[in-house]
């Protein structure tokens, strides 16, 4: 059974999946590939022990703290490559940016590989299904611009200023105004 719950946030109401034992899903409502995870029809249930989990890192966020996502039981469903990939987001501190090619060289190093096309690593990025708490906001291009962001690019700017990076050095591409 899959179970979901409503959180208002900053950033707009956040829809939260879970399993009933682990966050599966948590998307930015209107956000690209919302709830595209969920295999079965979810149920609302608000008083799941992991929602109240969720919520308490959620509100510990959006007043400043810096949670860790690995307080939280996590379970996304993807391939193995995504989710090396996610487990990878995890890592990027909070208050800090990562480039895809920097991700992808990790994944690649992984992988046993000399290269992993930084492409790939932006599709699984962009595809994570716990937004926020996995933190794929904190990813940018190459040369600084802010390309892509499932849950909108404003979101992604709000974020990133909510944890204190200074995006005036940061553009958005044209394509994605």
């Amino acid at each position: 059974m899959i179970y979901l719950t409503e959180y208002p946030s900053p950033v707009g109401k956040l829809t939260i999946a879970s399993n009933g034992k682990s966050i599966t899903g948590l998307w930015i409502e209107g956000q690209k590939y919302f709830a595209d995870t969920l295999t079965e029809t979810p149920v609302m249930k608000n008083d799941l022990q992991i929602f109240f989990k969720a919520k308490s890192w959620l509100n510990g966020y959006f007043s400043g703290e810096k949670p860790s996502p690995h307080t939280l039981s996590l379970e996304p469903s993807g391939s193995e490559f995504r989710k090396s990939v996610w487990k990878c987001l995890c890592e990027i501190p909070y208050g800090e940016t990562i480039t895809y090619g920097t991700i992808s060289k990790r994944i690649a190093e992984q992988f046993g590989k000399s290269t992993m096309s930084a492409q790939a690593v932006g599709g699984a990025v962009g595809h994570n299904p716990i937004s926020i708490i996995i933190p794929c906001h904190r990813v940018i291009g190459a040369k600084g611009n802010l390309t892509g962001y499932a849950g909108g690019i404003d979101k992604k700017i709000q974020l990133l200023k909510h944890e204190g990076i200074d995006t005036e050095n940061l553009y958005i591409p044209k394509n994605q105004t």
